[in-house]
């Protein structure tokens, strides 16, 4: 990944250089450099107290509501797992932080939960349907308070930072069942397949 980096940058500056706008390229890129310092600073604060805020939400026992109202979920999307496995634990544990926006907690509790999973995997060699579903599951994760993204809003001196929460959810909640969807989709004709 560094070389891919460094071969973009060398390039820009030499097609800068024969193109006649090296100054100008050297200016951009130290003025966004320091204006991505100021935006992230700007929001700092934000950020600060939305996660103070799920971290009373975790402490005071909404993640354990959030993780007993999501139980019944996992039981369809990993049929294979006992309910009272300690993945199961950790799998709910991820997707409530993750739903709370808490991603301090949920990268903990994903690795937790892929580690458990690893566990019951017959076949080490090859990611289980259930790994595979856990990623997915992990990586299109829906967020009730999209924390990061009004932070930047606010910072940007938007009125209404908060006014993109819905469309959030809603493209979120698609992009989720599309992808879990698409996983059980390849599991099975990789199933079907590996039965032939």
């Amino acid at each position: 990944m560094n070389i891919i980096f460094s071969a973009i940058i060398i390039l820009s500056l030499v097609t800068a250089f024969f193109n006649g706008n090296l100054e100008q390229t050297v200016t951009a890129g130290l003025n966004g450099a320091a204006g991505s310092v100021e935006t992230v600073l700007s929001f700092a604060g934000i950020m600060c107290m939305w996660s103070g805020f799920l971290k009373l939400c975790e402490d005071g026992g909404a993640m354990e509501l959030v993780t007993k109202l999501i139980r019944p979920v996992t039981k369809l999307l990993f049929p294979n797992l006992k309910a009272s496995s300690r993945a199961i634990e950790k799998i709910c544990a991820n997707i409530s932080a993750n739903l709370l926006g808490v991603g301090n907690a949920a990268t903990p509790a994903g690795i937790e939960a892929m580690s458990e999973l690893d566990k019951l995997n017959k076949t080490p060699t090859v990611s289980s349907d259930e790994m595979c579903i856990f990623t997915v599951i992990n990586t299109a994760s829906l967020q009730l308070v999209p924390t990061t993204i009004i932070a930047m809003r606010a910072s940007f001196n938007s009125q209404r930072p908060d006014i993109i929460m819905l469309p959030i959810w809603i493209s979120s909640i698609c992009a989720l069942i599309c992808a879990v969807t698409a996983m059980h989709l390849i599991l099975h004709f990789r199933k079907k397949r590996s039965a032939i």
